[in-house]
């Protein structure tokens, strides 16, 4: 059976810079699409035999989210827009990033999750006439915690 792409959800962990408290933003509101890159780093080899060896050996995974729609009230646009207003860098561009199977139900409302460290590049700011747009890009670093995360409550628990 096929999945519906609205069964894999991508909340980003868009709480002001320097809180210890997690707010969960769901990505997608105005995505006609939103995916996950995985540029491979990989070594191939050939030998005299004219054997090719290959070996990958990590990736580099980076989502953009293009368009995002600045939204009043939106603790992610708050968090975009201190982004651009201070020159922020470095840690301050820190967030999590869930990933929740919301076709495996653990139980009621709970569902299995990966939370997965990255940072926030915004790449522009401003738009045409259909709203005032920050588009982003989130740059993975793999590290990853598996959980779950209850989708009403907006919160994830590490296994």
């Amino acid at each position: 059976m096929k999945i519906e792409r609205k069964y894999l959800a991508h909340y980003i962990d868009a709480a002001p810079i320097g809180s210890s408290n997690a707010v969960y933003e769901r990505l997608g509101m105005d995505l006609e699409e939103f995916r996950a890159e995985l540029a491979a780093q990989v070594d191939t080899k050939k030998n005299i035999l004219g054997e090719t060896s290959v070996v990958i050996s990590g990736y580099d995974k980076t989502a953009a989210v293009e368009p995002y729609y600045a939204q009043t009230g939106s603790a992610l646009f708050e968090r975009l827009q201190d982004i651009i207003d201070n020159n922020r860098v470095l840690d301050d561009l820190k967030v999590n990033v869930v990933e929740v199977k919301l076709w495996e139900a653990e139980s009621e409302g709970v569902y299995p999750a990966v939370r997965e460290e990255a940072y926030v590049e915004v790449t522009s700011y401003g738009g045409d006439t259909t709203g005032y747009q920050i588009p982003f890009t989130i740059h993975y670093t793999g590290t990853k915690v598996k959980g779950t995360f209850n989708v009403a409550a907006k919160t994830f628990t590490a296994n």
